[in-house]
């Protein structure tokens, strides 16, 4: 039975899960996953070894490190929906990723500790998803260790989010008083087993009605007070849960529980398939035309939000993640690049499951598949069956760190700048030529990023490479009539640079300078960010 691409979209759900290092993003992906029926035992997280890799960290300075620098995606089809879930890095310096990204995810799930609530690095993510109108589901996780009141949590939310926190299932205690939760909808109580003494994990008994004698296996009569008493009040003080609110992103649903404990995962992704958008219109321009994408048009498009290369070390393989934006889209189609005019046959498209693949038949809107591509593939770029669509240009910032690479062997120097390359169309580092001298300068947003790159030169490429302080603070990219840019370039030769578009890029020992200079040439915009044509 054939089904329509509108009918097959509004079954998708695509979501990015983002959260501060440390507030157990990563353990909770694993449970979904669990949950959703994609794998059969978690746990892997805390295993030794390399066993400690989960299903979404593959690269092996994650698996050493037991952080996500990458992002992921996984897809998996439980209770009739087709779910994809984006994993996005967990580390602040690697924001750019996560801000791609979520580009692609028409939802988000917000993961708090609940020891220490709203951390920068979550307020930044956050800002990232109201900047493009993405719909926030609350998870407090950690509820089985000692935490904050609720209701501090609650008001966090709602003072520094400016969000509306409607709760739909109620805590019982914390920390070692950790009962289970109320689910406020259905009037029952979902109890929280710990393990027994000996180590022993029984999983978590059935839900019990609460009006029942059952309840009082779980709760005294003074917690069963305070945990209706609560409730109550939760009830009184919050607004009551109002979906189009939620998706207009004035307010978030809120979930409780303990990703490592498995308990209130199930409420979650039964939450996120009950309440999360389906893929939805997409603004674009048709022939310079501003026009809408609609999931159910005939037409298959799509943008390309991340090239990973070395996902399989056997393969050089570098693959192009792109999200489906309309249309039936079956293996050995022909799609155009736009901004190219370039044509591709798909004929390998990837499923992922981490990094795990299997071959896609077919997707529609909302899906993301994987094109295995030799460099013809970028960030950014729009792909449709007839080439003349263009999205929205994903936006490359400016790096905050800027340092000079050579490789330790004068021999390999061809190599490093074709590895450099390939890590540069990847997005997550940037690479600038200088016109004059021939060491490479790398910007990135954070030192670790340098590390990775590092690892990743050593273990993908052979390559053992020295970053060093460079002379530069800062990076600009030029735009300017074509006169005034050649003015300005040739009196600054030892500054200019290019990017691996080629683009002009000055290049500035301080911020002041850059201040200093634009004054000078006001004909000359100096940029921070760029999308690429």
């Amino acid at each position: 039975m054939s089904t329509s691409p509108a009918a097959e979209a509004a079954r998708r759900r695509t979501f990015a899960i983002i959260s501060h290092p440390d507030a157990g993003k990563t353990t909770l992906t694993e449970n979904l996953l669990l949950a959703g029926g994609a794998i059969r035992a978690a746990g892997a997280v805390r295993a030794r070894g390399e066993n400690r890799r989960t299903r979404s960290d593959w690269m092996k300075i994650e698996r050493e490190r037991g952080i996500s620098v990458s992002a992921s995606v996984m897809t998996f089809d439980h209770a009739g929906r087709m779910f994809n879930l984006l994993d996005t890095p967990g580390h602040e310096d690697f924001s750019e990723d996560t801000y791609r990204t979520l580009t692609a995810a028409d939802a988000a799930v917000m993961v708090l500790d609940a020891a220490k609530g709203i951390e920068p690095q979550t307020l930044k993510l956050f800002e990232v998803c109201r900047l493009r109108d993405i719909p926030i589901v609350t998870f407090i996780n950690k509820m089985d260790r000692e935490a904050q009141d609720p209701f501090a949590l609650l008001d966090e939310i709602g003072s520094k989010l400016a969000l509306d926190p409607a709760p739909l299932y109620w805590p019982a205690g914390s920390g070692g008083r950790f009962k289970g939760m109320l689910d406020l909808a259905r009037q029952r109580f979902i109890p929280f087993a710990k393990k027994g003494s000996d180590g022993t994990d029984e999983g978590h008994p059935e839900p019990v009605a609460l009006g029942g004698n059952s309840l009082a296996a779980f709760l005294d009569e003074a917690e069963q007070a305070e945990v209706e008493e609560g409730a109550m009040l939760v009830q009184e003080a919050s607004k009551p849960f109002d979906r189009q609110a939620f998706l207009e992103g004035h307010m978030t649903p809120v979930f409780f529980g303990s990703a490592l404990r498995h308990f209130g995962v199930d409420q979650l992704l039964e939450g996120l398939g009950e309440y999360a958008p389906p893929p939805k219109g997409v603004p674009a321009t048709r022939g310079g035309e501003p026009t809408e994408v609609q999931p159910g048009d005939k037409e298959v498009t799509g943008f390309i939000f991340k090239v990973q290369a070395n996902m399989d070390p056997n393969h050089r393989d570098r693959i192009a993640f792109l999200r489906l934006a309309s249309g039936k889209f079956s293996r050995g189609m022909k799609l155009k690049v736009q901004n190219t005019g370039k044509q591709i046959s798909v004929n390998a498209p990837v499923m992922f499951f981490a990094s795990d693949r299997e071959l896609a038949e077919e997707a529609y809107a909302g899906d993301v598949i994987g094109i295995p591509n030799h460099g013809v593939l970028r960030v950014g770029d729009s792909l449709s069956e007839s080439g003349a669509l263009r999205f929205a240009g994903l936006p490359n910032f400016a790096p905050e760190i800027l340092q000079r690479v050579r490789v330790k062997d004068p021999l390999k120097a061809k190599h490093l700048a074709k590895a450099l390359t390939g890590l540069a169309e990847e997005g997550v580092t940037q690479l600038f030529r200088p016109d004059v001298g021939a060491d490479f300068i790398v910007g990135a947003v954070g030192q670790l990023q340098f590390e990775v790159m590092a690892d990743r030169l050593a273990n993908e490429y052979q390559l053992e490479v020295i970053f060093e302080p460079s002379p530069y603070a800062e990076a600009r990219w030029l735009v300017a009539e074509r006169a005034d840019l050649e003015d300005f370039a040739n009196k600054h030769k030892m500054q200019m640079s290019a990017d691996i578009d080629g683009q002009p890029v000055f290049l500035a020992k301080s911020a002041w300078e850059i201040g200093y200079v634009a004054e000078r040439y006001p004909k000359v915009r100096f940029e921070r960010s760029k999308e690429r044509a």
